[in-house]
């Protein structure tokens, strides 16, 4: 089932400032990067997803149901975890959660049951009766991502979780969406601007620019250079780079790694595996080159779409 649709979706402030500017795009199950830079559209698409705000015009649907008639459906199958910190600071993490699993549904013992279970999942189990106001902000992070775990979602959706964290703090944080995607089999959308952060953990990618889809499909398919091939060997590097260009192809070296244009011949691969055997050497990698995920953003247009 696909997870998030949506069709020409718009949104203007008055002012004239538009944040979302006709914005087509399917999402699939899995752990999607939402990315772009500060003021892209991101938090208002999220919103818009929940309801929370309407759409100028078009439309989306989330779990199949509409955001601007079944809001409420939609968010008791669908955890938020908010980008600012909005906790009440004189309630445990166990109350407060309590309360919000209350408020998506859940009976008091079983919401009671399920805060404990997520404050457990989030590593705040042992400090679940401290009040929030005295957490750091790691913990409250993972306090508004327990909150959006209690009812149980089939979606996920995170705004800036790694906001205000530190280097050792975004690292436990990304490990942790990262577990619940692939064990718990929850979906989840990282809305972020740090690329490189959700590189490491998503399995697709929609990247905002200006309020307009800049790309959307797997994060493989938007990393890969399809024309370049980079090979490795552990010895005989200069040897493998006449071999190859005395075959007619054209070779860059970098240290010990070579990039081999494979843009005009489906067999470069091929030629490269058997010159590796011609020389004996001990092949070490050989695969597509990637791109950093930042680069998308720099970039023309039509290098984009093709990619």
């Amino acid at each position: 089932m696909t997870l998030i649709t949506t069709t020409a979706l718009t949104k203007r402030y008055p002012g004239g400032v538009t944040a979302l500017d006709g914005l087509t795009v399917a999402v699939e199950p899995g752990i999607v990067a939402l990315v772009g830079a500060n003021g892209a559209g991101k938090s208002t698409f999220i919103k818009i997803l929940l309801g929370l705000l309407p759409p100028t015009e078009g439309s989306s649907t989330v779990l199949g149901l509409d955001p601007t008639g079944e809001s409420d459906r939609i968010r008791s199958r669908v955890g938020y975890m908010p980008e600012h910190d909005c906790l009440p600071p004189e309630q445990s993490a166990a109350e407060l959660v309590t309360h919000l699993g209350r408020m998506s549904g859940l009976p008091r013992t079983a919401a009671r049951e399920r805060a404990s279970e997520a404050l457990r999942h989030v590593g705040l189990y042992e400090e679940r009766y401290r009040q929030v106001g005295g957490y750091s902000t790691g913990m409250k992070q993972r306090v508004k991502l327990a909150q959006a775990l209690v009812h149980d979602p089939d979606l996920l959706l995170l705004d800036e979780p790694t906001n205000g964290l530190d280097p050792a703090g975004r690292e436990a944080m990304l490990e942790l969406i990262h577990r619940i995607g692939t064990e718990f089999g929850i979906s989840i959308v990282v809305c972020s601007h740090l690329l490189g952060e959700v590189e490491r953990i998503c399995t697709a990618l929609i990247a905002i620019d200006g309020g307009r889809l800049l790309k959307a499909g797997t994060m493989a398919a938007a990393t890969t250079v399809r024309d370049v091939l980079v090979v490795e060997v552990d010895e005989g590097t200069a040897e493998l780079e006449a071999a190859l260009m005395a075959r007619g192809l054209s070779v860059t070296r970098d240290a010990r790694t070579l990039l081999v244009n494979a843009s005009e011949n489906d067999d470069t691969a091929d030629v490269i595996v058997a010159a590796v055997a011609d020389l004996e050497l001990p092949l070490h990698r050989l695969d597509r080159q990637r791109r950093r995920l930042s680069e998308l953003f720099s970039v023309p247009q039509k290098e984009v779409a093709g990619v």
